[in-house]
């Protein structure tokens, strides 16, 4: 019955006579026959990745696994430190931070471009509508600015050249382009496209669920938190953290 309680993406294990995902036999049809970043599009969003865009994809998987000892990593490596018996949950805890600062910031900039590209009229006069209205909110344009790169960010340029060769270059990248240009025009001076507002288009140029994009940054973090724990335990710089915390001075009240 279709009211009843069901799921399309996998059965369960009590199940023992059936392996299915999404409609696939898992023993030889997924494992050994698809990549990591192929079953993950797939188990989202059930549809299978055009063979052209798997590698656009995969980039999008890999462009954001480290960057060195950023926030998320040296929680990961705090957390370790007061558990270092269960590796996943350090993981876990520096995946947390994949939000609207850090990391995450995709999804934003993916249903902004959504709106430009469901928009009527000029691109242009929404991309200008949208710097009006994020300058009368006061608030920051998910996917644009770094405090680091400047004018360009070498990874969104690299996401939009894998992207042109995949022949997925399309109408959400040249709306993230529109936008930095309207953005640029407004402030005077260019403001970086950052590499999170870059995977925003491309992640829509492959029709990935704007509402799930962040887990495309979180995933792929996971798997940099973890060479972070793993450093961590034979090459510690939790104490030089701990030292420098308790070099802060303390100071009353005025």
């Amino acid at each position: 019955m279709a009211d009843e309680p069901h799921t399309r993406i996998g059965t369960p294990t009590s199940d023992t006579q059936r392996f299915r995902m999404r409609g696939k036999d898992v023993l030889n049809e997924i494992v050994g026959e698809k990549s990591f970043s192929e079953t993950f599009y797939f188990i989202v969003t059930g549809r299978e990745l055009a063979p052209e865009k798997v590698r656009v994809f995969d980039a999008c998987m890999v462009i954001l696994m480290d960057h060195g000892l950023t926030p998320t990593a040296l929680v990961a490596r705090m957390v370790h430190d007061s558990l270092p018996d269960d590796v996943q949950l350090p993981m876990i805890a520096g995946a947390m931070m994949v939000g609207n600062k850090f990391a995450g910031t995709m999804a934003g900039a993916g249903a902004l471009y959504r709106e430009g590209a469901a928009a009527e009229g000029d691109a242009r006069e929404w991309a200008a509508g949208v710097v009006r209205r994020f300058r009368e909110q006061k608030r920051f344009i998910p996917g644009y600015g770094h405090p680091y790169y400047f004018p360009t960010d070498p990874r969104a340029d690299r996401m939009f050249k894998i992207a042109a060769e995949a022949g997925c270059e399309g109408r959400y990248i040249e709306l993230a382009r529109i936008l930095g240009e309207e953005i640029e025009s407004a402030r005077g001076k260019p403001l970086t496209l950052n590499v999170t507002g870059a995977l925003g288009a491309v992640l829509n140029e492959i029709d990935f669920p704007v509402a799930v994009m962040r887990s495309v940054a979180a995933v792929g973090r996971a798997a940099g938190l973890i060479a972070h724990v793993h450093e961590e335990m034979d090459n510690p710089i939790v104490p030089a953290v701990v030292d420098f915390i308790n070099g802060i001075e303390y100071r009353d009240p005025e």
